[in-house]
Formats: structure tokens, sequence, C-alpha cells
């Protein structure tokens, strides 16, 4: 029997051996070479499986990988961790400028693309002869709206923009994700208990801004309660171990208190990477504090990559549903366009956007891990194999081809706003 350190052990030397390998001989950007060589692998794995269906490797692998709980790895373990690294390092004074275009896309925009993928999604699987009632089509949009931070920042970090656009980008994948899993969290309740009693809109409601709201007030709090702690002394090592008290305790509390953990995160985040660095850090402090969360940002993506990529072989797809999960693709960057023209739209006689937002900011809509967890996370309902294979297909198909053509798109359509 594997122990806990025996499977961490593991991953991190295939995150390790592929990373080394990837960037010796494949030279992918780091995070996308991990997934497809995770993907790769699986995928031979399973047609080692299905020439020799007497070997046992491959179902001692499959029992090695179910013992990583995705879900509650992602969600309850990595996710607080990446979402803090990343608004640890984004200029505030930056996305305050933007506030109400980042805004906008992160709410409006999210649940306008709920509503497009969660019909279009319906009327898809009507069409292909799929059983799927419309309270779970809403599930799958709300799960593959939001744009996945992670995705997103790692991509970012290969790819050369504007600083206008990169604010719009990184702001919206840090915000529009707490509310996607605030939305995901109240969608799931409906469908769920859709055969019992009605559903009061008004409840509905007050659960959304209950999370979201309470989520950042929590964070907020929590981040000054740090940033006091650390304003008080000039020690690195404790006041790195603050910040990792900060992400851990308030994810935590946030998950009893029934708020929203990610939103609390990135509120936390913005809060220690800006007025914490100008008035509670020393120049050394700050080297040490910076540098030890972009590495535990490094290593948590990559293992996280490397994930996505095996998972395959332990995700339950149904051949029949291989036209629905297809369709999901077009479907999913419609929904992503119209999330983004709208905002843009709207404010664009108000606030700047340069040439090439729109369709840089849809192309760049990237989905991870958290989608693929929060698929994970539905209850064992006969809908569920469906949403998880259309999830993990629009999830590859925006990492591999929209990650590895962004840098190409943006040299096309955006000029630089200086």
């Amino acid at each position: 029997m594997l122990s806990v350190f025996d499977l961490i052990a593991i991953l991190l030397v295939l995150t390790a051996l592929f990373g080394w390998v990837n960037h010796r001989l494949i030279r992918l950007p780091h995070t996308i070479g991990l997934l497809m060589m995770g993907l790769v692998a699986s995928l031979v794995l399973v047609g080692v499986e299905l020439l020799f269906p007497d070997e046992t490797v491959y179902e001692q692998l499959i029992d090695l990988l179910r013992r990583i709980d995705f879900q509650s790895t992602v969600l309850e373990g990595m996710l607080g961790f990446l979402l803090f690294a990343g608004a640890l390092h984004v200029d505030l004074a930056v996305l305050r400028s933007r506030a109400w275009a980042v805004g906008s896309m992160a709410t409006l925009g999210v649940l306008i693309s709920t509503a497009i993928v969660g019909v279009g999604f319906w009327l898809a699987a009507g069409a292909l002869g799929v059983a799927l009632p419309f309270t779970w089509a809403l599930v799958f949009g709300a799960l593959i709206s939001p744009t996945d931070p992670v995705a997103v920042l790692s991509t970012l970090k290969a790819v050369r923009v504007p600083e206008t656009l990169e604010t719009d980008m990184i702001g919206e994948s840090l915000f529009n994700d707490g509310v996607g899993v605030v939305i995901f969290t109240v969608v799931l309740a409906v469908a769920a208990g859709a055969a019992g009693e009605g559903i009061d809109p008004l409840h509905v409601a007050e659960l959304f801004f209950v999370e979201a709201l309470g989520g950042a007030l929590l964070g907020l709090a929590a981040g000054y309660v740090a940033y006091k702690g650390m304003e008080a002394i000039d020690d690195y090592p404790i006041e790195v171990l603050l910040s990792l008290a900060l992400v851990t305790g308030t994810y935590a509390l946030a998950t009893h208190l029934h708020l929203s953990g990610p939103i609390a995160m990135v509120v936390a985040g913005l809060l220690i990477g800006n007025h914490g660095q100008r008035h509670a850090m020393s120049d050394r402090t700050q080297r040490y504090l910076f540098g030890f969360w972009t590495l535990i940002d490094e290593i948590l993506n990559s293992v996280l990559f490397l994930l996505i990529g095996l998972e395959v072989l332990v995700l339950r797809f149904d051949l029949s549903f291989l036209w629905l999960a297809a369709a999901a693709v077009p479907l999913v960057l419609c929904a992503r366009l119209a999330a983004v023209a709208v905002p843009v739209g709207l404010l664009s006689r108000t606030q700047r956007f340069i040439p090439g937002t729109i369709p840089c900011l849809t192309w760049g809509g990237l989905r991870g891990g958290i989608s693929v967890a929060l698929a994970l996370s539905i209850p064992e309902v006969a809908e569920k194999s469906t949403i998880l294979a259309a999830t993990y297909t629009v999830v590859i198909f925006t990492i591999v081809v929209q990650g590895l053509s962004l840098r190409a798109l943006v040299a096309r359509v955006v000029r630089s706003d200086g």
C-alpha cells in the first residue's frame, strides 16, 4: 500500500523527468509540454493494455492514479496556493485602472457564457440523441465558462502582450475563477435538487452574493492581519511562514464558512503583493518571499499540468459522447466571444481597449485543471460521464491548440499600446 509520501514522490519524479526531457528535446512551453507528455504516456498505456490485455501494469497505474483525488488535490489543495501566488505579482494600481473591464468580464461575461453554453449544449445533446436535462447542461456551462488562471498565467509567461491586455487577461482569470466556482456551486445545487422541491430565486441570489462577497471580505481581513504581522517584524523566514499560514488558514476557514476560498486568496494576494510589499517588507524579505511563491507557483503548475495529461487514464469516457464532446469546443469558443465582446462593447466609450483585444481575449480564454476538478466533483449521476467527456475535450483543446497558437495571434492582431 503506497503512502501519501510515496504518491507525492512518484509525481515529483515524473514531473522532473518529463520537464527535463521537454526542455532538452521537445522544447514546448513548459506546462504545455508536460501536459502533452502526460497525455501521450496515457494513450501509449491504453494502447499497451489493448494489445496485451493480460498485463497488469496498466491496472496498477490506474490504481495508483485513483489514489490521487484530482478534485480534492486541485480545489482543496493547489488552488489556494496558485491563486495567491498569481495575485501576489499583480500591480494593483494597474488593475484598478482596468477595474470595470476586469469586473464586467469576470461577472457579466461568465454569466453570458454559462447561459450560451448551457442552452447550446442542451440543444446539441438533443440533436445527437443524448439524454441531458437542461439544468445539467447549465452545470457544464458554469464549470467551463471561467478561464483558468493557472493556464492563463503559465501561457502568458511565454507570450509577450501589451500591459493593458495582459492586465485584462490576468485580472479576469483571477476573479472569474472565484465567481465561476460560486456560480457552479449554485447551479449544481439547482440541478441536484431539481427533482425535489422548487428553487427559490432569492435564495439562489443570496447564496451567490454571500459566498462571493463573504470570500472577498474574509480575504481582506485575513490579508490585513498578515500585513500587520509582517509590518511589526523584519525576519524573512517568519514572514514567509506568515504568508503560508495566511493561504492555508484562510482557505480552510473559507471552506468551513461556505465562503469563496478562491476570491479570498485573490484579495489577500493583492493586498500582500502591493500594500504589504511597499510598507511591511524589507528588500531582503521581498526577495525571499516573492522568490518562494514564484517557486511554489512553478512547481505546482508543473505537477498540475502533468496530472491533467495523466488523468485520461482514469476518466470514464463513453465513445457515444464523442460527437457531443467535439461539438462543445466551437460552442465554448462562440460563448467566449460573446462573453468578451459584450462587456468590451459596453465599456468601449469610457474604457480604452487596444486593437485586437476581443480576438486575443477570446482565443486566450484557456481552461484547465479547475474545470476538470469541478466536473469530477459532480455527484455520481447519469449525466456526469457526458459532462466529463466534454470538459476534458475542451480543456485539452484550449491548452494545446489555443495555448500554442496564442503567440502568433497576438503578433498578428495586436498593436502595442506603448
